[in-house]
């Protein structure tokens, strides 16, 4: 399966270089990016915890243990897109805003949830 992702994509934005990023998760991104069609951008990726701070991120934050990403959604037809390629890969906890799609594989919480931010 084809990469479409850089490693230094999933860096801690604050600029430490913190990237334990899950295999499990690039797997399925990988695997949603090319039945979705469409670029997938992360704005965030693994966040150390003073950014996971500084981002509002709350204390059991699935981005701090390198299981969550967020993607960046343009327009309805590319959230559309997003979400039926992360579901076709198996993602099963999917947070879903205005501007980003949030996405984990984080084993110690519960599976089969979507929730909205508002």
């Amino acid at each position: 399966m084809k990469n479409y992702f850089k490693e230094t994509e999933t860096e801690c934005n604050c600029g430490c270089g913190s990237n334990n990023v899950s295999k499990v998760l690039m797997k399925r991104l990988n695997a949603a990016r090319e039945k979705a069609g469409v670029p997938f951008s992360i704005t965030s990726g693994v966040r150390c915890a003073e950014w996971n701070e500084h981002e509002g991120g709350s204390e059991t934050s699935s981005h701090l243990t390198g299981y969550a990403v967020d993607i960046a959604v343009t327009s309805s037809y590319n959230r559309e897109r997003i979400l039926n390629g992360l579901i076709s890969a198996g993602f099963t906890r999917i947070g879903i805003a205005n501007t980003f799609i949030h996405v984990d594989v984080d084993p110690k919480k519960s599976p089969n949830v979507c929730w909205l931010y508002s």
